[in-house]
């Protein structure tokens, strides 16, 4: 049986409770430990995938097609789970299950309650995560407790101690103590409050993360300690750092580890192994080199819609030892003003994936300036569509348009497909008229076929890959040829050679563009080869100043 660690949050959201899952799960790993991570959300929305990026940030995907929190992102950047349906349940979901048994029989008559039949329904999704080939499961429950949405969950975890025994749960509570600059001082009431909240539920935390913009003394450790009813080693300071990658570093400096290992019973484990993590650090704290790279989307903002790739062009930083510098361009803005008043000084230009028409011409204007001033591009999903598109219109000279854009474009050179092979299933998918909306969609991993002596090619150093995809619009096979004889290059594609995953230009420093989602798989550890390949060259072709 693994052991089991809740993570809660209070006080107010948005603390980390998902860096810090993920902090000790890499802590874990580093002691020898198979570790697994979940996100349980409070919310009604069945999954994340019908959510506005300006509400809940980005959508992440799995392997197997899930669209989940962007959490599970965190979750594989920082350890080796490879997550999916199972890792993340919703209010929705688990409710959906409930009301699907009540219709079906299931329940014999009973009446159907939030105690007993909602949590049993929550403690059997969190042992379907937890399998036997782990040795520990890590569960974060979202929103902060007080939340009414979260009671079914916070019950479901309290009774989770009974069922599989105290010794194998262990409860991890994230609260704030915020300094109070008048004053002059640190204030613990907040997490005095919250952890009396928690216990008026039947919840006795265990360990106490607490979020803090500087160190907290030994005085307020004891303070908090006493008043929560902690011995003062269990209150872990979570200090402001200048990289997440730093968190499971200082984590062990706060002992962590042993705590973990005493209140699990997990002894006779060797010391976590933490030099990957001190090199990853590092070379973000110390790099050798700089580039400067412009993000040119409509959800400029809100970063955390574009979460996992701006890890992953820090993850292509890393592998370059480089510090890569990050610019916003609304692609509106680009519309209204032109490109040399954003794109003049940059090293590198990226165009990331979205839906709808706002902010487009934009974007293909950004994308024309990279290929004709040859700075190092990278389109990803619909910056591959729109890079077809430039290149269709300004070389090929065809009246080109996505049908999501135009649906009566002359030239459609990127278009909903009604049907594909799922290579995943083995089954031909059909998108109907009353499809819901997650039905829509191409999602999860499928496998690519490279071209041999693509710069693709080169960077993987495979024959075949698998990427995972989130889309809906597809490249045109009916234009492949006109094209590929102007000089675009097809570089990777489906097994059976339908669908266009990757195309490229060879007289161009760097311009590859993917009909999938790289930024999903790239780690600090693992940096994904196109985002490596992407900052190598824009260090290369560097043109940015900096003081």
């Amino acid at each position: 049986m693994p052991k089991y660690i809740f993570v809660t949050g209070g006080v107010v959201s948005a603390l980390g409770k998902g860096i810090a899952a993920s902090a000790m799960g890499a802590l874990l790993e580093a002691k020898g430990l198979r570790v697994t991570l979940q996100k349980l959300d409070p919310y009604i929305n069945v999954d994340p995938g019908t959510l506005s990026p300006f509400e809940h940030g980005e959508v992440y995907v799995t392997d197997d097609g899930c669209e989940t929190d962007l959490d599970l992102g965190h979750y594989e950047r920082f350890t080796h789970v490879r997550t999916s349906v199972f890792n993340n349940f919703t209010t929705g979901k688990i409710y959906n299950n409930v009301i699907t048994k009540e219709r079906r029989g299931d329940y014999l008559g009973d009446t159907v309650q939030v105690v007993p039949h909602i949590t049993d329904e929550i403690k059997k999704a969190i042992k379907a995560a937890a399998t036997e080939e782990y040795d520990v499961a890590i569960v974060e429950i979202g929103g902060t407790v007080g939340d009414i949405e979260s009671l079914p969950f916070l019950e479901a975890i309290r009774q989770f101690r009974y069922d599989v025994g105290r010794e194998n749960v262990l409860y991890a509570h994230l609260t704030l103590v915020p300094y109070i600059s008048a004053a002059g001082e640190l204030k613990s009431k907040p997490t005095q409050h919250s952890v009396k909240e928690l216990r008026a539920i039947g919840i006795q935390p265990d360990v106490l993360f607490c979020r803090a913009d500087r160190a907290l003394s030994a005085d307020v450790k004891r303070k908090i300690a006493l008043h929560c009813n902690l011995d003062p080693d269990a209150v872990i300071a979570a200090v402001d750092v200048e990289t997440v990658y730093e968190v499971p570093l200082c984590f062990k400096s706060e002992g962590l580890d042993k705590l973990l290992d005493k209140k699990l019973s997990l002894d006779h484990l060797p010391e976590p192994k933490l030099s990957t993590w001190e090199e990853v650090a590092s070379r973000i704290k110390e790099p050798k080199f700089e580039a400067t790279i412009a993000i040119v989307g409509k959800y400029v903002g809100l970063k955390d819609a574009y979460k996992s790739l701006t890890e992953a062009l820090i993850h292509g930083g890393i592998a370059n030892n480089a510090r890569v510098n990050l610019l916003w361009v609304d692609s509106e803005e680009i519309e209204a003003k032109g490109t040399e008043n954003f794109l003049s000084e940059v090293d590198g230009i990226l165009v990331p994936g979205g839906f709808g028409t706002r902010g487009i011409e934009g974007k293909i204007a950004a994308i024309r300036y990279a290929r004709e001033k040859k700075i190092p591009y990278f389109g990803i999903c619909l910056g591959m569509q729109t890079a077809v598109i430039e290149f269709s219109r300004n070389i090929c000279k065809l009246s080109a348009n996505s049908t999501e854009f135009n649906t009566s474009a002359k030239d459609p050179v990127i278009y909903l497909m009604e049907k594909w092979y799922n290579h995943r299933t083995g089954n031909i998918e059909e998108r109907t008229q009353d499809s819901q909306m997650g039905g829509t969609m191409r999602l999860g991993a499928y496998p690519c076929v490279l071209r041999h002596g693509t710069r693709a090619h080169k960077a993987y150093g495979a024959e075949e890959i698998s990427e995972r995809h989130r889309h809906r619009y597809e490249f045109n096979n009916a234009y492949k040829d006109v094209l590929c004889e102007n000089g675009l290059v097809v570089s990777g594609t489906s097994p059976d050679g339908e669908l266009v995953e990757i195309v490229e230009l060879i007289d161009h420093p760097w311009f590859v563009a993917c009909q999938f989602h790289p930024e999903f798989k790239s780690k600090p550890i693992e940096p994904h080869p196109l985002f490596k390949g992407f900052i190598e060259a824009s260090i290369k072709e560097k043109r940015s100043l900096f003081p």
